[in-house]
C-alpha cells in the first residue's frame, strides 16, 4: 500500500479539497484493511476479496473508497445510512470482519495533539494525522451477513414488478400474494409524483466527436 501522505494527497485531490475527513477516512482504510490482512487493496487479487460498508455520506466515505478502490458499481461497496462516522471492512476470503468507527471524542483532543495550529480546520487535520490509532478510532469485531446476491459479479437474479413491468436486480424485489413487486410500488420511495416527461429535443444521440446530434427521428 502506498505511504499515508500519498494516499491522502491523492485523495483530497480526487475528493475536491482537504479536510479532516479525508484524513479520518484515509486512516480508518488503512487500518480496516490491515485488520483484515489486505495490504494492497486496490490491486486486482485483493480488490475481489473485498467489501466496505460506510455509514455516512460524508468527506470521509470518498476517503476510504479511494484507499481501498471499492466503487459501487462493482458492488463492493455498500451504503448504510446510519450518519455514524464508521466503516466496515470484509474479508470474502477468510470472512474476517471488522468495524472502524471515529470516536467523538477526538475532536475535543485536537487542541492537545496541534496547539501550535491556528484555526479549528487545519488544527484537525493536524491532530488527526499525529493522533495514535486508538484514540483516534474505536474497533470492533464483527459478523457481517452477506448472501449471494450481495457479492460483487455477474446478476444473479432478475424479477419484473408486476405493477410498473420494471425489471429488479439481485433479488431486490418483495414478495407480495406470490408476486414479485418493487421497492418503490410497495413502500414509501425516496421521490413521489412521478410522472412520465418528455422534451423537444429528447432525441439527442452522443457521438465520438463529443458533439450532439440534433433531431434524430426514434
Amino acid at each position: 500500500m502506498k505511504s499515508f501522505d500519498i494516499l491522502l494527497d491523492e485523495s483530497a485531490k480526487a475528493h475536491g479539497h482537504m479536510c479532516a475527513g479525508q484524513v479520518v477516512g484515509v486512516r480508518m482504510a488503512m487500518l480496516g484493511c490491515r485488520l483484515i490482512g489486505l495490504d494492497e487493496p486496490t490491486r486486482r487479487d485483493q480488490i475481489k476479496k473485498l467489501i466496505v460498508i460506510v455509514e455516512m455520506d460524508r468527506c470521509t466515505a470518498d476517503a476510504v473508497a479511494h484507499v481501498t478502490g471499492v466503487r459501487l458499481g462493482r458492488r463492493s461497496l455498500k451504503f448504510m445510512d446510519y450518519g455514524i462516522m464508521a466503516a466496515t471492512f470484509v474479508n470474502l476470503e477468510t470472512a474476517k470482519s471488522f468495524r472502524v468507527i471515529s470516536t467523538e471524542e477526538s475532536r475535543d483532543l485536537a487542541d492537545i495533539y496541534a496547539p501550535e495550529i491556528d484555526g479549528k480546520g487545519p488544527r484537525q487535520i493536524e491532530a488527526y494525522k499525529r493522533m495514535p490509532e486508538c484514540v483516534l478510532f474505536r474497533v470492533q469485531k464483527v459478523k457481517v451477513n452477506l448472501c449471494e446476491f450481495d457479492l460483487p459479479g455477474p446478476t444473479r437474479r432478475k424479477a419484473v414488478c408486476h405493477r410498473c413491468g420494471q425489471v429488479v436486480r439481485d433479488n431486490r424485489e418483495e414478495t407480495i400474494n406470490g408476486r414479485p413487486v418493487c421497492k418503490p410500488c410497495n413502500r414509501d420511495a425516496y421521490f413521489s409524483h412521478a410522472s412520465e416527461v418528455s422534451w423537444p429535443d429528447m432525441n439527442r444521440i452522443p457521438v465520438l466527436s463529443g458533439r450532439i446530434k440534433e433531431d434524430i427521428p426514434c
